[in-house]
């Protein structure tokens, strides 16, 4: 296949790039800052170069977006917006006039979406979109990509969880607090943690092109979410650390502060299931926070 990854510059967009080389498939990368002989430049906005590569390609997976990892300035949410819909907006001017358009779209979205909850899970069908920034942006990023008709490519929205890799994710910063002994739960450590190994990541978008039946928004997040308290075990366990010291709101807010984020990035809430994957027959590689951290540290 040949297979265009739009912003895939970023760590799940590198990676997703290894796995289907290694793979035999064909991959160009869009991005702004071109280092290697598979990169095409793409500024996001205007049309160039990049649209001849789009032509017979078979599928496209859109992975821009500035990071949520900083502090929601003004500026920073102007640009987390612009980085999602007008980049969104350019790929589907192109598709809507091409000669030969793409068999499938697959576009980043986030189980950000959902609700903040901790006593009732959220799938595809009966999840309740949330409000706030962060889900406002993830609706309207799924209502440019859904804007309008596109009746020879077929869409799919990536709902995805917390990737779960060995270059770059979560999985860092959640090493760093290990590594000074802070790494008991965080504030009362209820908050569902909503999660997904990288191969899960790449395994999940080949199903979702090879069953062409499929359409519509998926989540992309493992069978077996946990709360914030067992997640902070299993890296323990991994680390074989005896104890670690938990992290109240008040130490978090600081934190936050210091390194330039949000709490919300380990506060929120998301307990979200793939209902529609394993209901067409999706079989998770690892389908437990223990075997999935124990393949990544290893």
């Amino acid at each position: 296949m040949k297979i265009i990854i739009a912003g895939g510059s970023g760590f799940i967009g590198r990676f997703l790039e290894k796995r289907f080389n290694q793979d035999g498939h064909t991959t160009i990368v869009l991005t702004r800052n071109p280092k290697n002989k598979s990169d095409v430049y793409w500024d996001g906005v205007t049309s160039g170069e990049w649209v001849k590569h789009l032509n017979g390609a078979d599928v496209l997976t859109n992975m821009a977006g500035k990071s949520v990892d900083c502090r929601y300035t003004a500026k920073n949410k102007q640009l987390i917006y612009d980085s999602r819909l007008k980049f969104t907006q350019v790929l589907f001017d192109v598709i809507n006039t091409m000669d030969h358009p793409l068999k499938v779209w697959l576009n980043s979205s986030t189980a950000t979406i959902y609700s903040h909850t901790e006593d009732r899970s959220m799938d595809e069908e009966t999840g309740e979109i949330g409000t706030g920034f962060s889900m406002d942006v993830a609706t309207q990023w799924e209502s440019t990509f859904y804007q309008s008709t596109l009746p020879k490519t077929r869409r799919i929205a990536l709902r995805t969880a917390i990737v779960l890799g060995t270059e770059g994710g979560a999985l860092l910063p959640f090493k760093r607090l290990v590594k000074y002994g802070l790494d008991g739960k965080q504030s009362l450590g209820n908050q569902m943690f909503r999660w997904i190994h990288q191969e899960d990541v790449y395994h999940s978008i080949l199903f979702l092109f090879k069953n062409e039946q499929l359409e519509g928004s998926f989540n992309l997040s493992s069978s077996n979410p946990i709360d914030n308290t067992t997640m902070m075990k299993a890296l323990r366990r991994v680390f074989k650390m005896p104890f670690g010291l938990p992290s109240p709101i008040w130490l978090l807010n600081f934190g936050a502060v210091l390194i330039r984020t949000e709490t919300e990035l380990v506060l929120k809430s998301r307990w979200v299931l793939p209902k529609r994957l394993v209901k067409n027959g999706y079989q998770f590689k690892y389908s437990t926070i223990q075997n999935a951290l124990e393949s990544l540290m290893h």
